[in-house]
């Protein structure tokens, strides 16, 4: 079994700055860590795709599994709010925090700040 993507990333932006995403060192995918800019209406999970980053997606991101789940630990509140299929997939989700979100459904800008995982 691979390693959840959980505990993964943090999103970080200054009002003025192109919104980044940084991949927090130590995970199997990406064990140096990047940080990497992040284009806006774009989800987290593609964002990371495009970069080389072989986050999991199991389900072709259709918020129908848990494999691409990581927290948040900046920017959680910069994102729209979850719908009610991403957080009934996040319910079974291994390692649920209050700022988990599935990467396939979070986009990192699409609004006044883009969304950090």
């Amino acid at each position: 079994m691979r390693a959840s993507a959980a505990r993964l990333l943090e999103g970080r932006s200054a009002p003025s700055e192109v919104p980044k995403l940084k991949v927090l060192p130590g995970h199997a995918i990406c064990p140096q860590g990047a940080e990497i800019d992040a284009e806006p209406g774009k989800s987290i999970c593609d964002t990371l795709l495009e970069h080389h980053i072989d986050i999991e997606h199991a389900c072709e991101k259709q918020a129908a599994c848990t494999t691409c789940h990581v927290i948040l630990r900046q920017g959680y509140d910069s994102l729209e709010p979850a719908e009610e299929k991403e957080e009934d997939m996040l319910d079974k989700a291994w390692g649920l925090e209050a700022t988990s979100r599935l990467s396939c459904q979070a986009d990192k800008g699409g609004g006044a700040k883009r969304r950090g995982v």
